[in-house]
This record gives C-alpha cells, structure tokens and sequence, in this order.
C-alpha cells in the first residue's frame, strides 16, 4: 500500500511541474512594467486603451514608429483595443509641437503632417521649436498657414494640449517613447529590454486588463 501511494505522490508531483513548465511567460511588475502614478482616466470604458507617449524631437520616437504602425494594424480587427497617440508634454518646450500634433488632427491633417514633423527634424535638421518655425514649415507643404495658426490657438486644441501634459505628469513616466495601458500600467523599451518584448508587454497587460 506505501508503494503504490508514493508512485502515486511521484506522479502527482511530475503533472505539477509540467503544468508549471507549461504557464506562459509572465512579466513582473517593477520590473517590466510599473503602476501609474495615479489611476488615470480612460476614454472608452468598453475597449482597453493603450496610450503611446512620444515627442516629435526624440528620435527612438522616430525610429519606433514603423513598428507602432504595425502593432495598430494588429489591433485593427478588434473593437477591444483603442490605440491612442498623445504628444509627452513635460515642460513649455513640448508645448509648441505638441499643439501641431492636435491642430492636424483637428483639421484632419495628421496622416499627412505627423509623419513629415518627424522626418523635418530628425532627416532634415530642422528646428521646429517655436510656433513660427512650425508654421513656416506646414505652409511650405502646401497648409493653409492662417487656418493653421488660427487653430493651434483655438480653445480645444489647448485644452487637449493641457490635458496630455497632465497625463505626462499623471502616468509617473519619464521618458518616451513609453506606452500607457488602461489607465494603470506603463511600459517602455528600457523596462522591456527590446522593442520586440515592449509590444509583448503591452499585449500582455492589455490581457490583464480585459
């Protein structure tokens, strides 16, 4: 009877470990990823929304943005997932190009100009740090200089410039290109230690979420 209880034991303890050796990866907080500072609020409670905090001028941001491209397109089929781009604001000197963010989405312009303000500054050289640079820039692609400037003063695109600065600050994160998901957790590449694992981690932590 002893015999046949340890054999049983001995393989109870083997269907645990397989059953351990076979648990997906799984990331630890603090290490791969860490808690906002504060909850933050969400647009779309139906849908988990993961949020990427970028700047014009950082140039991971740039080099990043292929792969951004893809992982939206992964998410595409699925009304689960809400992607959302928001310029880091972490001081005034974010605010003019941040302002340009919203301005072309406001009017509709941002598959045209997002790119281009990326490539301006980290192909071209140029400086884009002041209002007038950036209006001198988008009028030499053919926008509308006086709707421009006229809508980067509006009311709504400042409040939406406000409102990415206090998410900046609100999120804990301290540099970008780094992604926010659900309002609780953020990831960045440093934390995941690739490209590759940080749209892994997102992943993973848009599944916790759901």
């Amino acid at each position: 009877m002893n015999k046949i209880i340890e054999r049983l034991l001995v393989l109870a303890l083997a269907f645990t470990s397989a059953g351990v050796m076979a648990l997906p990866l799984a990331y630890v907080e603090g290490e791969h990823y860490q808690l906002t500072s504060q909850r933050l609020a969400v647009s779309d409670n139906q849908a988990t929304e993961v949020v990427e905090l970028f700047m014009y001028t950082c140039p991971h941001c740039y080099h990043l943005e292929p792969e951004v491209e893809d992982w939206n397109k992964s998410i595409a089929d699925t009304d689960k997932v809400q992607f959302v781009q928001v310029p880091a604001v972490f001081g005034q000197n974010q605010i003019p190009l941040a302002t340009a963010f919203y301005a072309a989405v406001a009017l509709d312009l941002s598959e045209k100009l997002h790119p281009l303000l990326f490539e301006a500054i980290h192909e071209d050289g140029m400086n884009l740090s002041s209002k007038k640079a950036i209006l001198d820039y988008v009028a030499e692609q053919g926008v509308d200089r006086a709707s421009f400037d006229k809508m980067m003063g509006s009311f709504a695109v400042k409040t939406k410039v406000k409102k990415a600065a206090a998410l900046t600050k609100m999120s804990g994160v301290t540099g970008v290109p780094s992604f926010v998901v659900n309002g609780r957790y953020h990831t960045s590449g440093p934390m995941a230690g690739s490209i590759e694992k940080m749209f892994e981690i997102v992943d993973f932590l848009v599944e916790q979420s759901q």
